[in-house]
């Protein structure tokens, strides 16, 4: 198999767990707090995967060069965005169509690859996409109509998520390429800028809403540092997939999280699979086959 796919598997895997680990940590932070920890925390471990990867690839850090600045920057921000969107949809009611739209961020991906950078899929690639979409849909178990869309306030947040994430991994990829340098190297690289620029801006802002849960993040170290480090892994997973293939095909097969995501909660908690869910969970295999095979 070709490596980008190695690290879009290692991606997906990591951020199901991570998911977990903040779902756990959300009962101590709030939000914006939890948001931070996958920043803070995870930042020391991309500086020592980035400075030993250099060492390895006897490599030195490319010029940031005014191109991947400005990508790297607004990339980090937009990320930002992206997860307050889907925060103020739980504000609404029907929150669960909110997150539901913000899933639909790998079809996002591939129309916006497209209109922005020319990034071309093939026919069999949209229809990964596509039904990528739809078995996640189907497996995230809600139900909602169009008129439920247009009036639910949340929605718009939801679908405002998706596309705040989507433009982060097209400039994820755009930044990588502008260094002009080894992938794994500039992957590395414009991790470690977009993390230290996100701890920077989320310690901030939690600082000024409530500096208080800055003594929590210190006291639940345990559980920050197990979000920190799988989200960093998580990170170099997408970060290099991205730098080194089509951000369309790699958010298409990381859309398996979802599926790995529903097999751990229901071996952790024994619950039974219903026959909606082993549907859209067979469209998201579907859709991995499809990529893999013949897009």
């Amino acid at each position: 198999m070709e490596i980008w796919i190695y690290f879009t598997l290692l991606a997906a895997f990591m951020q199901a767990v991570r998911t977990a680990g903040q779902k756990q940590l959300g009962q101590h932070l709030n939000a914006m707090a939890t948001t931070s920890v996958r920043y803070v925390y995870a930042l020391p471990f991309a500086y020592l995967y980035l400075f030993v990867l250099l060492d390895i690839r006897e490599q030195t850090i490319p010029s940031l060069n005014d191109t991947f600045l400005v990508y790297a920057l607004i990339a980090s921000v937009m990320q930002i965005i992206g997860t307050a969107c889907l925060v103020a949809a739980f504000n609404y009611r029907n929150f669960a169509v909110a997150t539901s739209l913000a899933k639909t961020e790998a079809i996002q991906v591939a129309i916006l690859g497209v209109l922005l950078f020319s990034a071309t899929l093939s026919v069999l690639g949209w229809l990964s996409v596509i039904i990528g979409v739809v078995g996640v849909l189907i497996v995230s178990k809600v139900q909602f109509t169009f008129n439920d869309v247009f009036k639910n306030p949340g929605a718009g947040f939801g679908l405002a998520s998706g596309l705040a994430l989507a433009i982060t991994t097209l400039l994820i990829r755009e930044s990588s390429l502008a260094l002009n340098s080894d992938l794994m190297i500039s992957a590395a690289v414009t991790l470690v800028f977009m993390i230290t620029v996100q701890s920077i801006l989320s310690l901030l802002y939690v600082t000024i809403q409530n500096k208080q849960q800055i003594l929590v993040m210190f006291n639940q170290w345990r559980l920050c540092l197990f979000v920190g480090i799988t989200s960093v892994l998580g990170s170099i997973g997408w970060f290099t997939a991205a730098s080194f293939q089509n951000a369309a095909y790699v958010k298409a097969l990381g859309q398996i999280e979802f599926f790995i995501t529903l097999l751990l909660t229901y071996r952790i908690f024994k619950e039974r699979i219903s026959l909606k869910e082993y549907v859209g969970m067979f469209l998201i295999m579907l859709s991995v086959v499809i990529l893999l095979l013949w897009a």
